[in-house]
């Protein structure tokens, strides 16, 4: 049976979302909803603001309701059926979001057994047929083959195929 490994956020969990709707109602910012659609938050945000954001992804609880991408669960579920699915997430980054992460998992996706789910820092050290992952650095070291899913952050990178959403997914993989 073939392997895929999922990251967790921003390709199963809208981090990225969450933050736009932190730095929208909470930075007293005037800017257009769609601002962090089709750029980094690197790009528009002050060197200020952009560490208040990164305190704000350490805070107890930030991990614990962020929305599920669109189409995940589904797709997820199909793929269960047909290959060995992993969730590989970069936990290490974020220490306080363990049990957060671990527990959103089991809410959104409980059909992905506790030992298929790797809390790591470097992923080159997972081995499998597939890697869907929002990181370009993360798919540099992968040795399998690596699918880059859209987000604001990687709208430059060119060096991966690009899966634009689990639709697409599901239309290559299933």
């Amino acid at each position: 049976m073939l392997r895929i490994i999922l990251d967790q956020d921003d390709v199963l969990a809208d981090t990225h979302g969450k933050l736009a709707q932190i730095v929208h109602t909470e930075f007293g910012l005037d800017l257009p909803e769609d601002t962090f659609s089709h750029q980094p938050f690197q790009a528009v945000l002050s060197d200020a603001d952009q560490k208040k954001l990164y305190k704000i992804i350490h805070q107890k609880g930030f991990f614990t309701d962020i929305p599920v991408i669109k189409d995940a669960q589904e797709v997820v579920k199909a793929l269960s059926e047909k290959y060995e699915v992993f969730v590989g997430t970069a936990a290490m980054e974020f220490p306080s979001s363990f049990r957060e992460k671990y527990d959103w998992l089991q809410q959104h996706f409980p059909f992905i057994h506790w030992r298929n789910i790797v809390f790591c820092g470097d992923k080159s050290i997972l081995h499998a047929d597939y890697l869907i992952d929002d990181m370009p650095r993360n798919l540099k070291t992968f040795s399998g083959k690596g699918l880059l899913f859209n987000a604001p952050h990687n709208l430059q990178e060119t060096g991966y195929e690009r899966v634009m959403s689990w639709q697409e997914i599901a239309t290559k993989l299933l």
